[in-house]
């Protein structure tokens, strides 16, 4: 989901009028009704679309330290760290005719202000971060997503816990 569709045109005028408080504020406010808006979605799957908790009714602080069932994780993010898996979502969801969404080249999704992820909705699913993968997993990885190790080193590299150079060096 996004928040920004049509930001472009003000911001060239903020732009061209050296206002970057402005055009920063602007960028900022989509990227935080983005967020906001990312919620509000994952409480109406939460208590009507899914209907898995329709009584629930937390309030701020509890939203806050995610008392709710489920989780909301996003390709990049330290449960889900590589960012191609944005591609398959971005298809599944046709998100450029239905959502005007796009990625450029390295997953970064245009407009900018925007939100994407996975719902799962398991009484017992948490947040997680992924930690160092080894060569051998990564192998592994590479093979399931049916690309070249040398790619999945490429998505991965901030998670390897070795250096894909000094292990091409050595083979």
């Amino acid at each position: 989901m996004t928040a920004g569709l049509g930001i472009e045109k003000k911001l060239a005028e903020f732009e061209r009028a050296h206002d970057d408080y402005s055009a920063i504020m602007l960028k900022a406010l989509a990227d935080r009704l983005a967020e906001a808006f990312a919620e509000h979605l994952h409480e109406r799957v939460r208590r009507e679309y899914w209907g898995y908790a329709p009584d629930e009714a937390l309030a701020n602080h509890d939203l806050i330290a995610e008392k709710y069932r489920g989780i909301r994780p996003a390709p990049g993010y330290p449960a889900c760290p590589d960012h191609t898996e944005k591609g398959a979502l971005f298809e599944l969801l046709d998100a450029p005719k239905n959502a005007e969404m796009t990625l450029t080249e390295s997953y970064a999704m245009l407009p900018t202000a925007a939100v994407s992820g996975f719902y799962l909705s398991h009484p017992d699913a948490s947040y997680f971060a992924v930690g160092k993968i080894g060569p051998d997993q990564l192998e592994d990885y590479a093979r399931r997503k049916g690309m070249s190790v040398a790619e999945a080193e490429k998505w991965l590299a901030p998670w390897l816990a070795y250096d894909p150079d000094a292990r091409a060096k050595a083979a």
